[in-house]
């Protein structure tokens, strides 16, 4: 047949081409370091005179000391901005599902309005001239509108747009805090006036006391990342926003305080585990440069003070509460682990890993000590926001004293001072709000939801 004919004469073309062409295969396997034809022959024909390809300048170790420093700087922002994710599921978790969609339209309008008021005036405010405030009023001061330009290049030297990247994350931090504390009965306007107020000018004029090296700074206060300045400050404005609104409809009865379990607790676990990770860029990242060996062994530091510390504070909360209620309550748990992380805040750079895990634990005894005074007080915190960022916070600035090696006289000084001026700050613009009858929703909308009486929508149908 005739493809017979035609199989056996391909089956003796290919012997005769790989008969020819194996030689050559056996040439290249023993010569793997000579030049292909077309490379030698175009180097052949090349001019004698052709100058070699003009490299690119090499960069000095300056120019990436600065490149290193500032784009790790920039990942800290991302991850302290992601931390927003982690309140909105921690806040909205703790709480009833019919103001889910009201919380977390909260945290987003903290992170929206925060940083065009921040940029506006607040960056201004809280840094008036970095490095250079001789002679410039100690309590209050403003240098610019906007971030201002930058300068010199080389290790250390922060670019300020990332400088501000990085602070503004800060400052929506401290608004959101006060979210869960409020949560389920305050005006969705109330909130944007509060954020607008606390961003723009509470936030950044305490912070200038220390990180803007005002009077504070003078004195020899030492907040590393923000358990006073950060934290604290959230925590008294939201423990403030509570005790003017009052509690929610049915949180007490008959002066016994009655649970309102969270609608998600899955949801409110993976937020802490947001903010765990957030963490990371939040303590580190206030070291605020990155290259070198010194700067590397401190960031490394930092970064296993803040795990211990806040591993100390979930296992010590857990106890405490295990042995008061008889039953492990995750709850406690969870805010014994932002416990710790608060507590360590201030003064991770500065104390041993040992020292760290004393700070942690104290903190998770503290924050279960602090639930339990609120329910006492009858004050309705609904997701322990005063306990957790205030009580603790002021023994993040507290324990810098003690275990840090800095003036524990001081320490206290700025460890009640920020705290009382956000407090005090904070009730009388809510008292304000209050009087005005702009403060608190219904009794009506309140039993609705938030979600339908504010905004007209449903988060789960």
């Amino acid at each position: 047949m005739n493809w017979k004919h035609a199989l056996t004469g391909l089956t003796a073309s290919l012997v005769v081409v790989l008969a020819f062409s194996q030689p050559t295969l056996a040439f290249d396997e023993a010569e793997p370091t000579e030049k292909p034809a077309a490379e030698a022959t175009a180097e052949t024909q090349a001019p004698a005179e052709e100058a070699p390809a003009e490299e690119a300048p090499a960069l000095s170790l300056s120019e990436i000391y600065y490149s290193l420093d500032n784009s790790m700087l920039f990942l800290c922002a991302v991850l302290v901005l992601f931390m927003q994710s982690g309140f909105a599921m921690v806040e909205s978790g703790f709480n009833s599902s019919k103001n889910t969609i009201n919380i977390l339209f909260k945290n987003l309008m903290d992170v929206c309005v925060g940083v065009l008021v921040y940029y506006a005036v607040g960056y201004g405010l809280m840094y008036p001239g970095v490095g250079d405030t001789e002679g410039a009023n100690q309590w209050f001061a403003f240098g610019q509108f906007g971030i201002g330009e930058g300068g010199e290049v080389g290790p250390g030297v922060l670019n300020p747009q990332v400088d501000f990247l990085f602070q503004v994350a800060f400052a929506a931090t401290a608004a959101t805090i006060v979210s869960g504390a409020v949560a389920g009965r305050l005006k969705f306007s109330s909130y944007l006036i509060y954020s607008v107020i606390l961003t723009g000018l509470i936030y950044p004029i305490s912070g200038y006391w220390h990180w803007g090296h005002g009077w504070l700074y003078d004195l020899g206060f030492y907040d590393f990342a923000g358990s006073i300045i950060v934290h604290a400050v959230g925590g008294f404005a939201g423990l403030a926003g509570a005790i003017v609104l009052g509690p929610r409809i049915g949180r007490f009865k008959d002066g016994k305080s009655v649970p309102i379990p969270g609608h998600n607790i899955a949801q409110a676990t993976l937020g802490v585990f947001i903010l765990w990770v957030g963490w990371y860029g939040f303590n580190p990242g206030s070291q605020l440069a990155f290259a070198g060996s010194a700067n590397t062994n401190a960031v490394m530091l930092i970064a296993t003070n803040t795990t211990l510390a806040a591993a100390t504070g979930g296992v010590a909360a857990m106890i405490l509460g295990w042995v008061m209620y008889g039953k492990p309550d995750i709850s406690m748990a969870l805010n014994g682990v932002l416990a710790g992380l608060v507590g360590i805040t201030a003064n991770c750079d500065s104390v041993t890993n040992l020292e760290a895990i004393a700070i942690g634990g104290i903190a998770g005894l503290l924050v279960v000590f602090g639930i339990l005074a609120l329910e006492k007080l009858k004050i309705d915190d609904p997701v322990g926001a005063f306990p957790v960022h205030g009580l603790c916070g002021v023994w993040g600035g507290l324990a810098t004293g003690i275990f840090g090696g800095y003036d524990l006289g001081v320490q206290a000084l700025g460890s009640v001072v920020i705290p009382v001026y956000a407090f005090v700050t904070m009730f009388i613009l809510f008292t304000v709000l209050k009087v005005i009858g702009q403060l608190r929703v219904s009794e009506e909308d309140e039993l609705k939801g938030l979600d339908l009486s504010e905004h007209g929508m449903q988060a789960y149908h």
